[in-house]
This record gives structure tokens, sequence and C-alpha cells, in this order.
């Protein structure tokens, strides 16, 4: 009876080895390294995957810590903008990013990296201005940017209401919320401006600099983009 007792606990044991190697084997296997850094493409604005122009209309879905809204993008309204702003989607430049301005009742601005290396890398890499288009209806989006020209690179604001006095600017309006408003709606907007004040007052340094580590430490509330997919594009006409 005792060697059969003892022949038994052995073979649990060695079964439950087994079961936790294999587990280990899978984890391994499927777990993301949350210690990877920036993709190559994204430390290099140069690349010219960055230059791919974009289908005439097409949408993309940004995944949040509120929930799920979607953006329909047609290109004619600032062909330079839009293909900037498409290859930004394509390429996972906003994944994992906080919406860093939030004032209740105006917009909702989001756009710089959360990996400082990045940052750096795409610091000067700003884009021609188009001609002013459309107007700051609650739901619309455009490129933020500063009084001088040219100075759009990839931040990107939505109006959260009518906006109409911003239409006096030069603003490029080239898409709209079609799905999901109401997410943005619920986006923490308890630092207004304190978290990450527009480009024009140029006090975003320290975004640039420190990343999602610094927006998670001092203004930890902040909501963030998951991802930003492409899911829908349209043949001209379409």
């Amino acid at each position: 009876m005792t060697h059969t007792r003892k022949g038994r606990v052995a073979r649990r044991r060695r079964v439950r080895v087994g079961i936790l190697l294999l587990v280990s084997l899978v984890a391994g296997c499927t777990a993301p390294d949350s210690g990877a850094g920036p993709s190559a493409v994204l430390l290099d604005p140069a690349n010219p995957e960055w230059t791919r122009p974009s289908p005439p209309e097409w949408r993309a879905r940004f995944e949040t810590s509120q929930g799920e809204f979607v953006v329909e993008v047609v290109r004619e309204h600032a062909p330079i903008g839009v293909d900037r702003f498409y290859n930004l989607v394509r390429l996972g430049y906003y994944d994992d990013t906080r919406f860093h301005r939030v004032s209740e009742g105006y917009i909702a601005q989001f756009g710089l990296h959360g990996n400082p290396r990045v940052n750096a890398a795409w610091l000067h890499r700003q884009i021609p201005d188009d001609p002013a288009h459309g107007s700051n209806v609650r739901g619309t989006l455009a490129f933020a940017m500063s009084p001088e020209p040219n100075t759009r690179n990839t931040q990107i604001y939505i109006n959260l209401e009518d906006n109409l006095r911003n239409d006096v600017e030069p603003f490029a309006i080239f898409g709209r919320v079609v799905e999901g408003m109401n997410v943005l709606d619920r986006l923490y907007s308890g630092y207004g401006e304190q978290s990450g004040s527009g480009v024009r007052q140029g006090r975003q340094g320290p975004i640039v600099e420190g990343g999602n580590e610094y927006l998670d430490r001092e203004f930890p509330l902040l909501d963030r983009i998951v991802r930003a997919t492409l899911v829908e594009s349209r043949p001209p006409g379409g």
C-alpha cells in the first residue's frame, strides 16, 4: 500500500509539473512582450511607407478606454493632411496613446506618441497646409496647428460641440465621427488645459519628452486610445 500510494503521489507530481511547463510554454509563445520598444517604421518618418496615398474615402475605428468610435474621412477635403492621417492610422502610430487635451464642450485632442523616441523622430516632420475647408461643427476633425503656416504634424482634434468661432481660422476639416460620438462625450475632461494645452500654447514639452510615463504619472485619469485601425475604404463615387 505504501509503495502504491507513493507511486500515485509521484505520478500526480509529474502531471502537475507537466501542466505547469505546458502553461509556461504557451504563455511564452502568445504573451506580448511588455518591454518591446516602438517598431522601426515609427522611428523612421522618412520611410516610404509614410507616403502612401489614402483612398478617396475611408473609415477608421478607434478603440478607447471609454468604448469605440468610427471616423469617416474624405481625401478631397484635405489631400495632404488625409494622406498623413491615413498612414498614421495604418501603421499604428496612435495605438496606446492618450487624449492629452480634453476641454469639456470644446474639443478632444490626441496625437502625441507614448514613446519619447517616437516623439523625437516626428518633432520636425510637419506637412504643408491644405486650403481651409469646412466648418467646426460637432463631430468634425482636423489637424491641430499653431498660427504659423505649415505646422500640422500628428495631432488631431475632434469638435465636441459646434465651434463655429474657429471657422475664421484656416483649419482644413477632413472628417467626421459617424459612430460613437457618445464615447467622446465620456472622455475625462477634469484636467482641462492643464494636461496638454494645444499646439498654439507651446507647452507640450513634458509630454513630448516623457510620453505615456509622464502622462500616466501626472494625469492618471486621462482616457486612452487602445488601437486605431482602418475598417473601410470606398472607390471613387462609391
